[in-house]
């Protein structure tokens, strides 16, 4: 009877440690967000979003303040159009500007709300118009390169 007690305190202990390993890996890995604070929905416009991703933080002054709901692809003005799940208690001017963030050189990708100086605030539904879209490191990388080329090549004499 004892043995048998023992087991099940055991296993319980173990289930206990897997489901604990498991809930740490999907919340490290942003697939799982627990967030029981109350939210508005706000929308932009973006050429391009490089490879922001649904869930991806929502940041102003480092700190998070939403995070990034959907993505879908816009086919009247061929844009990328993000909704945002924004936390209830931050409120922003309604000439607030936002921008495609990487953490670090090669880390992964993020929303900056910039906060602007009018007096009235977003409301849900609302969609901020001032973005500014994600930097491609390749594009940098190519325009320089060909920058480069063409300030090297001799000049022709007529």
């Amino acid at each position: 009877m004892q043995r048998s007690k023992n087991d099940l305190w055991v296993g319980v202990f173990v289930l206990v440690g897997a489901v604990a390993i498991l809930f740490l890996a999907l919340q490290s890995a942003n697939l799982l967000s627990l967030n029981f604070q109350k939210s508005y929905t706000l929308h932009a416009k973006f050429d391009n979003i490089g490879g922001l991703k649904p869930k991806a933080a929502v940041r102003s002054a480092g700190v998070v303040v939403g995070r990034v709901d959907a993505i879908a692809f816009d086919d009247k003005s061929y844009q990328a159009k993000v909704t945002l799940l924004m936390e209830s208690r931050y409120v922003f001017p309604k000439d607030s500007s936002l921008k495609i963030l990487t953490s670090g050189l090669l880390g992964e990708q993020y929303l900056g709300i910039e906060p602007g100086a009018e007096a009235d605030n977003l409301v849900a539904g609302d969609t901020i118009t001032s973005t500014q879209s994600a930097i491609i490191l390749e594009s940098l990388i190519s325009q320089f390169l060909f920058s480069k080329a063409a300030g090297d090549a001799p000049a022709q004499k007529d």
